[in-house]
């Protein structure tokens, strides 16, 4: 059950994209050197890529990023349109229109910034079993600028917000917008929260992330990305419920929030840590075991979760509820194909 959530209430920033989905075999995978459950980055080797995966195999076209996914997954869950508002930059393509009218249908109030000298971004969701490798050519929402979210009506956006959610992915495209959005939230004392998003993020982008981990109040990852996160740190610990607990422990601009750490791990326990002044405390919340037979793949589910644990959160609902539901809505999505969820579903609890 939910309560009515104003409009704008989650204002969230990511790289809208266009999933290109398909089940591939290991041999197209290790032709452009990619690993089997995996996100990077498109490099110039990987550009024949996303032509020879629709010459070659039965795709499915999907709205897509990380961000964007989430924010759909919200409104799905709440059912209220307009709660969340997106912004990204997107090509003036027929992918932009496809992005736009698919995120608008499902409740999204999207605010792009349209780049004339590119096309709109695209996604190389390759599955193979029940894992999914992901090559993103950001193209156009590689180019998101400042300027655009510094426009009066965009910053009428921001500021009528009450919660923040950029992806990790974003500090590749526009960490100056990242901080003007984290400390806003820290100066107006509103929840500011991240997603580690992938490994590779915290290997070469260390200093971006490092300037905006003292405002973030919920920091979600998964098990692989909080390893690569506890090695950026020195944590010297693979120990998740560790990691976890050392990372709410970090030093925070707003100190009025207390940080919260939030960690997946695949069918293993999510991880939850809580750091209250000196002390912190670690709970572990189980997941719905499915059969392999059930799992069609797991392309979205992290941003699933993230999604379905916002519709609670924004609510003003316990983390355990919003862990709740993020379970639930991960679980609903890795039996659909693509990051898609059953809209005809409602969460039950």
């Amino acid at each position: 059950m939910t309560t009515a959530v104003p409009e704008g209430t989650l204002f969230g920033m990511g790289n809208p994209l266009l999933d290109i989905v398909a089940d591939v075999d290991l041999d197209f995978l290790e032709k452009y050197s990619l690993k089997a459950n995996n996100a990077i980055l498109a490099e110039e080797i990987h550009q024949p890529l996303y032509k020879e995966t629709v010459d070659k195999y039965k795709v499915q076209f999907i709205a897509g990023g990380s961000v964007q996914n989430t924010l759909r997954v919200t409104q799905w869950i709440l059912g209220t349109p307009n709660t969340t508002t997106f912004m990204g930059a997107v090509g003036a393509d027929n992918f932009a229109e496809t992005l736009s009218q698919e995120a608008i249908g499902e409740g999204v109030n999207v605010q792009y910034q349209v780049v004339e000298s590119q096309p709109t971004g695209t996604c190389a969701v390759l599955i193979t079993g029940n894992d999914r490798s992901l090559c993103a050519n950001l193209a156009a929402a590689n180019h998101y600028t400042l300027d655009h979210l510094e426009k009066p009506e965009n910053m009428a956006l921001l500021e009528k917000a009450k919660f923040y959610y950029i992806s990790g992915f974003f500090l590749t495209v526009s960490p100056e917008s990242i901080l003007t959005v984290a400390k806003y939230a820290a100066s107006q004392n509103r929840p500011y929260m991240m997603n580690l998003s992938a490994p590779f993020i915290l290997e070469f982008f260390s200093d971006r992330f490092n300037s905006v981990l003292p405002y973030i109040d919920i920091l979600f990852g998964n098990e692989t990305e909080a390893r690569a996160f506890s090695k950026l740190q020195g944590f010297e610990t693979d120990d998740i419920t560790k990691i976890a607990l050392k990372a709410a422990a970090l030093s925070k601009d707003n100190s009025q929030r207390p940080r919260i750490v939030v960690f997946t791990q695949g069918s293993d326990p999510v991880v939850v840590a809580e750091q209250n002044g000196s002390c912190g405390k670690v709970s572990q919340y189980p997941v719905v075991p499915l059969e392999s037979s059930q799992i069609k793949d797991t392309n979205g589910a992290g941003d699933a979760f993230v999604g379905g644990f916002l519709a609670q959160y924004i609510q003003g609902q316990t983390i355990a509820k919003s862990v709740d539901c993020g379970i639930w809505a991960a679980t609903e999505v890795i039996q659909q194909s693509g990051a898609t969820f059953p809209k005809d579903k409602r969460f039950p609890r």
